[in-house]
């Protein structure tokens, strides 16, 4: 019975098959392994052996890559991107357009270079505007701009420095109006009194003009004179309308373009200058003996101690106020102390 029972190898063919190790067993010679076989062999077979397919197609695009193969990866992509213009660095725009600079610079140099030197451009008028007191002969002389000279090569700053020498001239601008007109625009001072300065000796009065600066602008001559005939008309007119300043004591010597020194005139220019105008357009003339005894006459006669240019506007106000009050009445006021002020009658 044991001879045939189900744990006997010999007749269970199952169990020997299970009794050999699968890696000892070798197909018989001639004979192909059945396809169950092959089934279970490949099952059992090593990782490492290549298989067909997809998958296997897969691992290698992942796993076999070559240095040569980026490198010719890596200057495709950088052609591909300079063939889509991606923008050069900012560096080479730049250095570009300084060059240009450069070149128009000194394309533009050479261009006025050549101009400057050139006829181009010849001043053939030159304008003066704002110069009343002064005539078109003297703006002339001041001016002394060389025949031929172009607007390119001319020394506007020496033309200014020239015309503000003038006692006249306040402020002075040069400019230039292409093709060929200089203008030159003067700022002048106005008169602001005539001084009677007593010279030789007391013998003689010279009327000199003042602005309201203190500066000196020049003697009047007499209107009739040759020397009046030749300067402007605008000079009588504005000295006629102005206030004289007298009684200035000997020993005032004015010069042209200078200032005044004077504490006796520059305190009666200050009490006109502070004045308004209510009591200002009244002024006719201002005696200036010293600054404490600083007489202004009214153009109705009445005689005002004005004193010093302290408390103008109260002293004003006060000498308002009395002829207001006393109408046609009043020939003499004295507010040297404002505070303590007097009037007399007609």
């Amino acid at each position: 019975m044991a001879r045939g029972g189900a744990n006997n190898p010999r007749y269970n063919k199952t169990a020997a098959r299970r009794a050999v190790p699968s890696s000892s067993r070798q197909p018989a010679a001639g004979r192909m392994p059945s396809p169950r076989s092959r089934s279970a062999r490949g099952a059992s077979a090593p990782a490492s052996r290549p298989s067909s397919g997809r998958a296997a197609s897969t691992r290698k695009a992942v796993t076999s890559v070559r240095l040569g193969d980026m490198d010719r990866s890596r200057a495709s992509r950088r052609a591909t991107t300079l063939r889509e213009g991606v923008a050069r660095p900012k560096r080479s725009g730049a250095f570009r357009a300084i060059v240009a600079l450069a070149v128009t610079a000194a394309v533009l140099g050479v261009v006025y270079a050549g101009l400057y030197f050139s006829s181009a451009f010849t001043i053939e008028k030159v304008e003066v505007t704002g110069a009343d007191h002064l005539t078109s002969d003297e703006m002339a002389v001041l001016a002394a701009v060389p025949q031929g000279t172009t607007l390119l090569n001319v020394d506007a700053s020496a033309v200014a420095d020239s015309v503000v020498r003038d006692a006249w001239v306040a402020d002075v601008r040069v400019n230039r109006h292409f093709p060929n007109t200089l203008e030159i625009a003067v700022t002048e001072r106005k008169i602001a009194a005539v001084v009677d300065v007593v010279a030789d000796n007391a013998k003689t009065t010279q009327h000199w003009a003042i602005a309201s600066d203190g500066m000196w602008l020049m003697e009047i001559p007499d209107q009739n004179s040759e020397l009046g005939q030749s300067i402007s008309p605008q000079i009588y007119e504005d000295a006629g309308s102005v206030l004289h300043i007298t009684g200035v004591p000997f020993g005032l010597t004015p010069e042209v373009g200078t200032y005044c020194t004077d504490g006796n005139v520059n305190n009666a220019l200050e009490i006109l200058d502070g004045l308004t105008g209510e009591l200002a357009d009244q002024v006719k003339a201002v005696s200036a003996t010293d600054a404490q005894s600083t007489l202004l006459t009214l153009e109705n006669g009445i005689q005002i101690a004005f004193g010093t240019a302290e408390d103008i506007r109260d002293k004003e106000r006060i000498c308002l106020e009395i002829m207001a009050k006393n109408e046609g009445k009043v020939a003499y006021i004295n507010v040297r102390v404002p505070d303590r002020p007097t009037w007399r009658a007609v």
